[in-house]
């Protein structure tokens, strides 16, 4: 489930005002709010001598549809909106919210911030910048641009595909979802940035059986534009994909366990450097000292040849954002670059104490959440070798084409995942499907281990969603072909 993209390519500029004037009218003036009485509330906040203040307002719409046994079964609909009040001085923070947007709502969340009152300097709310971003997607509404009956008929067609393709396909199940969101930040500083932002998802999930063996395949994909991506021709990559993935585990065998070489496919095998390798390179935990990669900047921390970016300016993925949580642009954050530590993910509190730059990748789950470091779309960037080349030069192996689940213990940098679709390589040549190998290793240590780099890299078809202290966000992920030294696999032979 991969996706070529031109990662060179970023926003174009947009007009002035655009994403302010539908913020301000689905969130302001609902509330007779206006720029004049925020900028009381955070002038009030900041007169208890602390460091920074935002207010961060959000209204958002999202709808998810559901098909199994051959019918839509479910779908589902809701309206939330809402504002979060924070204040904060030194490393303490102080947070409050209300999902009443409203003046009084606003004072009395702001009153929170005397809880860390007198910490910081004295200082007075600043006069008013709007601050402009690149459009990165359209300000469209995913849920408005299909109707209801032709969602369903949609999902009807994916069923369809999928059971046309393999007759040994026993069950499928699919499902859409799409959100519009409308977010506001304003800050003490001055700055208010808004933004709007679609975001759709189709999956898609079958079962195969054969000779009383059952196996399962997905795939899916989206991003932030609107419903009218999922052509016939995207649903039928789709369903191909998944149907592929379910028929080759019917012939799986066990997978052998063992220190082997391992050669990871481009695209969605990617999850293993955002889980491994990109959450210990976020600010908060090297802020702490509780990363495998705390105080290494300078350092040479990977293998030469492999350099890592975070970037949230591409345009339409699913982890990009025309703004971060902070109001704050994002960029194309360079981690590792030829195998040297580079810098961190920040966020302005954790740039702040580290002494660092914002990078732009403040995010929060909802206006009831405070902001944290947290990655957009990262992923490795081109080698030089053929994809082919590399499979050749493997006498015994595992090719982890996809993934499923995993975990990482972020101050070890430890992780467990297992593969969904796997093969054995012997003698240069993928021979046979095998079932049940997991990958286990160590982030760090696999940097240094990687011997080839593909020159294939892709980006995830747009399903990534991380979780962090209780909080889930978007993100994407990507990585070339890559072959892996003595990494330890384990099987079920």
């Amino acid at each position: 489930m991969t996706t070529k993209v031109d990662t060179s390519k970023t926003g174009t500029s947009r007009p002035l005002g655009v994403h302010f004037e539908m913020a301000t009218e689905a969130l302001l003036a609902p509330a007779s709010l206006d720029v004049a009485k925020l900028q009381n509330v955070l002038g009030d906040m900041m007169s208890h001598k602390i460091d920074y203040a935002d207010l961060y307002f959000q209204y958002s719409r999202s709808e998810s549809w559901g098909l199994e046994e051959g019918q839509v079964k479910s779908g589902n609909f809701s309206i939330d909106q809402g504002v979060g009040v924070r204040a904060v001085s030194g490393e303490k923070t102080a947070f409050a919210y209300s999902d009443d947007i409203t003046l009084s709502a606003l004072q009395e969340a702001a009153k929170a911030t005397k809880a860390i009152a007198g910490l910081g300097a004295e200082q007075t709310a600043s006069s008013v910048t709007k601050r402009q971003a690149s459009q990165l997607y359209l300000p469209q509404d995913p849920i408005a641009s299909l109707s209801a009956d032709a969602k369903v008929k949609l999902l009807e067609r994916l069923e369809s595909f999928a059971r046309k393709l393999d007759t040994r396909i026993s069950q499928v199940t699919a499902s859409i979802a799409g959100e519009y969101e409308v977010v506001m930040v304003a800050r003490h500083d001055g700055v208010m940035a808004a933004d709007v932002r679609p975001l759709v998802r189709l999956s898609i999930n079958v079962i195969a059986e054969s000779n009383g063996r059952r196996e399962q395949g997905s795939a899916g994909g989206g991003g932030r534009f609107d419903c009218s991506y999922f052509t016939d021709e995207v649903l039928h990559d789709y369903a191909q994909k998944a149907v592929h993935q379910a028929i080759i585990n019917l012939d799986a065998r066990p997978a052998p366990a063992g220190s082997m070489t391992v050669v990871l496919g481009a695209g969605w095998p990617g999850i293993l450097l955002h889980e491994a390798i990109g959450h210990g390179l976020e600010g908060d935990f090297n802020r702490k000292g509780s990363s495998a990669f705390s105080n290494m900047i300078g350092q040479q921390v990977a293998a030469k040849g492999i350099t890592i970016v975070d970037d949230g300016t591409i345009q339409n993925r699913r982890g990009s954002l025309s703004m971060d949580d902070e109001g704050n642009p994002t960029n194309r954050t360079v981690l590792i670059e030829d195998g040297i530590l580079r810098g961190y993910i920040q966020d302005t509190l954790n740039a702040r104490l580290m002494n660092m730059p914002v990078t732009g990748n403040a995010r929060r789950e909802s206006y009831a959440h405070i902001p944290m470091p947290r990655m957009t779309n990262t992923y490795m960037l081109n080698g030089t070798t053929p994809p082919e080349e590399i499979i050749k030069s493997v006498k015994r192996g595992l090719y982890a084409a996809n993934f499923g689940g995993g975990q990482v213990d972020i101050t070890s940098g430890k992780f467990v995942f297992s593969a969904a679709e796997a093969y054995m390589i012997e003698d240069g040549k993928i021979t046979y499907p095998v079932k049940g190998a997991t990958l286990i290793g160590n982030g760090p240590e696999v940097l240094k281990r990687v011997s080839m780099i593909g020159n294939d890299m892709s980006l995830d078809s747009g399903v990534g969603t991380c979780g962090k202290e209780g909080q889930s966000v978007p993100v994407g992920v990507g990585q070339p072909t890559l072959k892996i030294d003595a990494l330890t696999v384990g099987g079920t032979a």
